[in-house]
């Protein structure tokens, strides 16, 4: 499988956010999507996730025997930089919501304390509601939900960035386990955290995506060159 972007567009007023951007992501890949912050990358997976219209292009699913997928809904996961879940629920009522409203799509859903060990959610945090969780807990409650509706495509946007070691070590090894079955495509701005996490790099440089070795990103006269360039952009 394939997720096919070609010619994608997308501009503010007079500012050029996407610039014709054709890609083709793999299954069975991390895909580390690196730029400085405002370079475009919330944009693009808004309007991958379909909550901003592109100005111009389309993206589709490939098959392993080359039938092309219109992309629905439920293809795409998308895990928010900044956790948005229903305050007022506990999590294991929000759990329960979740694969209830989706019980036509889930396949073989486990118990729901099944899902919080995986997660390693303590025993005593269950039961409480969503509005007393740390940043963190919130984080790993919007990527479960993620993993039960097992989407061909997950988005992560920043996921890490706020997290304590322990935590971002734990979603780290996750990500790993999940990235045989779907495409991943995790946004960041820390190239130390692309290296590790990811297989792939690209990067996000004045509207355009670029592959680039990650044995290139272990210089630090390219780290240099990199640096630079976000700094032109962002003077621009």
């Amino acid at each position: 499988m394939k997720f096919v972007l070609e010619h994608l567009s997308k501009s503010f007023e007079k500012k050029e956010v996407l610039r014709d951007i054709s890609f083709a992501f793999e299954e069975g890949k991390i895909y580390g999507l690196l730029g400085r912050n405002g370079a475009g990358k919330t944009t693009l997976f808004n309007c991958l996730n379909r909550d901003l219209k592109v100005d111009s292009g389309t993206f589709y699913i490939e098959q392993a025997n080359g039938i092309r997928c219109e992309v629905a809904a439920n293809d795409i996961g998308y895990v928010l930089s900044t956790p948005t879940v229903p305050e007022f629920l506990t999590g294991r009522e929000f759990l329960k919501f979740f694969i209830d409203i989706n019980e036509k799509s889930i396949g073989n859903p486990k118990r729901i304390d099944e899902y919080f060990d995986y997660m390693r959610i303590e025993t005593e945090d269950r039961d409480k509601l969503l509005k007393d969780y740390s940043h963190g807990m919130k984080n790993k409650m919007q990527m479960l939900i993620n993993i039960i509706a097992q989407p061909n495509i997950l988005l992560l946007d920043e996921p890490l960035t706020a997290l304590d070691v322990v935590v971002a070590e734990e979603m780290k090894q996750l990500l790993r386990s999940l990235k045989k079955d779907c495409i991943i495509i995790f946004s960041t701005h820390i190239m130390d955290l692309a290296l590790d996490l990811c297989d792939e790099i690209v990067l996000l440089n004045h509207g355009e995506l670029e592959v680039v070795e990650k044995t290139d990103l272990d210089n630090q006269e390219f780290k240099d060159k990199i640096i630079a360039a976000f700094r032109e952009e962002e003077n621009e």
